[in-house]
C-alpha cells in the first residue's frame, strides 16, 4: 500500500507534466511503461469533453478571418509582416535548406542509436520506436560523453563565471563592468548591482543580477528584463537621457557551507544567453523607449544576440579564461573541452530536424490550410512528417492537441523564429571566426561594429538592415551547419 512507498523503491506516479515525463522516458528500463506513457502524452487533449482537434481548425478558421479583414492572403503573411523574415517564400525556404542539411544526417543518428542498442543486447534493437528512442539517446550519450554535468561544476563557480562574462565584453565591446553593490535597494541579499561605463569612463548602464533558485518566491528558468528603458528627456530647455537598467535572473543552485555557487556548464550557456538579451538593453544608442534596448525588435531577431553570447562558451580562450577549479584553481582538463565540443554535436541532426518539423507544420497550417477544405488539421501534419521525421508519427499522435506555442502562444506562424535566429547569430560569431579569434585587435574592431549596429540600433531600424549593415551582405545558413557539425568547416 500507499503507506510503504518510499523513494528508492516506489510506487511512484508518474504524470505527463515534462519534468516527470521527460526523465522517465530517458532513463526507464521498463519498455513497456514507456510506451504506454508516450502514447498517453501524445494522446493529451485529443479525446472526450477536453478534445481540441475541433478547436484547432476553429482557431485556424479565425486567424485566416483575420489576415483577410486586414488585407493579407493568409495569417502566416499577417505574422511576418511584423517579423524580420520578408515573407512565406523566404521561410520556406530556409527550411528546407536545413531539413536538407539534416535529415539525412537524422536517418543516421537512428542508425546509430540500433547499432548501438544491437551491441547492448536490447530485443529491439531491429525495431526502434518512439518510445525507445530517448532512452537509448540518453544511455549512448552517457558512454559517449562519459562525464555528468556534476563533475564539471567545480570548475564554473559563479565569480569565475562573472569574471569571465566580464573580460569578454570588455574584449569585445570595450565596456567595463564594476560591482555597484549598496548603491540601491534590493529585494534579497543576494541580488547584486553592476554598473557598466564606456570607454571614457561614463556610466552608461547598470543592470540587477538575482542569481540563485529560491523556490517560494521566484519562478523557475531564466529571464532578462527591463527595468528602466534608456529615453531622453527634454525639460525646460534642459536635456537629459535616463539610462538604462536590465534585470537579470537565474535560478541555479545558492552558496553552501562557505563554497560559491557551483554552475553546470548549461547554467553558464543560460547566464551567458540572459546577458546578450541584457547587452542589447543596455549598449542601445536609441533615444526613444517605444524603439530603445529590445523594443520594438521583431520576434525572430531578438534571440540574435543572446544566442550570439552563448557562442562564446565554446570559444577556447574564453572557456579556459573563466573554467578554473574553485580550490585548487587548476584549469579545465582538455579532455573535458573535447568532450564539450562533441556533445554539442550528438544527435544534431535529429535535434535540427525535430525544429524544421515543428515549424514547416506551423506554416503551413497558417499559410496553406483552409477549414472545411480536403485537408484536415491532421492530414497536413501527416503530410509534412512525409519528409520532416525519420520515424513517421502514430496513427493515433495528436500532439497538435497540446502544441501550445502556436495554438495558445505567441509562436502561431512564427516557431521557424528559433532557428531563424539561430541562423543569425551562428553568422554574428563567424564574422568573428573570420577575423580571427585570437587577433585581439581585429576581434576589438569586429565587436564594435557589433555594438554600433545589433546592440546600438536595436528596433529603430529593419533588422535585415541592421544585420547587413553589421555584416556587409544577408545572412547565411554556413555557419549555423557549420557550428552544428552538419557540414566539414
Amino acid at each position: 500500500g500507499e503507506e510503504n512507498a518510499d523513494a528508492e523503491n516506489g510506487p511512484w506516479r508518474i504524470t505527463l507534466d515534462f519534468p516527470s515525463y521527460g526523465p522517465f522516458m530517458q532513463h526507464s528500463t521498463r519498455r513497456n511503461l514507456r510506451e504506454k506513457l508516450y502514447k498517453a502524452f501524445i494522446g493529451r487533449a485529443s479525446s472526450g469533453e477536453l478534445n481540441n482537434w475541433p478547436l484547432t481548425d476553429r482557431i485556424l478558421a479565425l486567424r485566416q478571418e483575420k489576415a483577410a479583414l486586414l488585407a493579407f492572403s493568409s495569417y502566416a503573411e499577417l505574422s511576418l509582416a511584423s517579423k524580420m523574415a520578408p515573407d512565406v517564400a523566404a521561410v520556406e525556404a530556409l527550411l528546407e535548406e536545413l531539413r536538407q542539411a539534416s535529415y539525412d544526417a537524422a536517418v543516421k543518428d537512428l542508425e546509430e542509436l540500433k547499432a548501438f542498442a544491437a551491441e547492448k543486447g536490447a530485443a529491439e534493437a531491429g525495431d526502434l520506436k518512439h518510445w525507445d528512442v530517448g532512452f537509448w539517446s540518453e544511455r549512448r550519450r552517457e558512454e559517449k560523453f562519459a562525464f555528468s554535468a556534476e563533475e564539471l561544476r567545480p570548475y564554473f563557480a559563479l565569480p569565475q563565471v562573472l569574471e569571465g562574462l566580464f573580460g569578454l565584453v570588455k574584449r569585445l565591446f570595450g565596456v567595463t563592468v564594476t560591482a555597484a553593490d549598496g548603491q540601491t535597494p534590493v529585494w534579497h541579499e543576494d541580488v547584486r548591482y553592476f554598473q557598466i561605463n564606456d570607454e571614457a569612463g561614463n556610466t552608461i548602464a547598470n543592470f540587477y543580477l538575482d542569481p540563485y533558485s529560491r523556490p517560494e518566491e521566484k519562478r523557475g528558468g531564466a529571464w532578462m528584463d527591463e527595468c528602466v528603458v534608456r529615453a531622453k528627456f527634454v525639460e525646460a530647455g534642459k536635456t537629459t537621457t535616463r539610462l538604462p537598467v536590465a534585470y537579470l535572473v537565474c535560478n541555479q543552485s545558492p552558496p553552501v557551507d562557505g563554497k560559491p555557487s557551483l554552475m553546470t556548464f548549461v547554467e553558464v550557456e543560460t547566464l551567458f544567453h540572459e546577458f546578450g538579451h541584457g547587452l542589447q538593453h543596455m549598449l542601445t544608442t536609441v533615444d526613444y523607449p517605444g524603439a530603445s534596448g529590445i523594443n520594438n525588435v521583431e520576434w525572430d531577431a531578438v534571440e540574435l544576440p543572446s544566442q550570439f553570447m552563448e557562442n562564446w562558451c565554446y570559444d577556447r580562450a574564453t572557456l579556459f579564461g573563466m573554467a578554473k577549479h574553485y580550490e585548487t584553481g587548476e584549469t579545465l582538463p582538455e579532455h573535458y573541452y573535447q568532450k564539450l565540443l562533441a556533445a554539442r554535436h550528438y544527435m544534431s541532426g535529429s535535434v535540427m530536424l525535430r525544429q524544421v518539423h515543428f515549424s514547416s507544420v506551423d506554416i503551413e497550417l497558417h499559410h496553406r490550410y483552409r477549414s472545411g477544405g480536403s485537408e484536415t488539421v491532421a492530414d497536413i501534419r501527416n503530410r509534412i512528417a512525409k519528409t520532416t521525421t525519420v520515424l513517421p508519427p502514430l496513427e493515433e499522435d495528436a500532439f497538435l492537441c497540446a502544441f501550445g506555442h502556436i495554438f495558445a502562444g505567441g509562436y502561431a506562424a512564427g516557431y521557424y523564429s528559433y532557428k531563424w535566429a539561430e541562423v543569425l547569430s551562428a553568422d554574428a560569431f563567424a564574422a568573428f571566426e573570420e577575423a580571427g579569434l585570437e587577433d585581439e585587435s581585429a576581434i576589438a574592431s569586429t565587436g564594435k561594429r557589433f555594438r554600433d549596429t545589433v546592440l546600438g540600433l536595436g528596433g529603430s531600424l529593419h533588422p535585415m538592415e541592421v544585420f547587413k549593415t553589421f555584416r556587409g551582405r544577408e545572412p547565411s545558413t554556413k555557419a549555423l551547419l557549420r557550428h552544428s557539425g552538419l557540414v566539414a568547416a
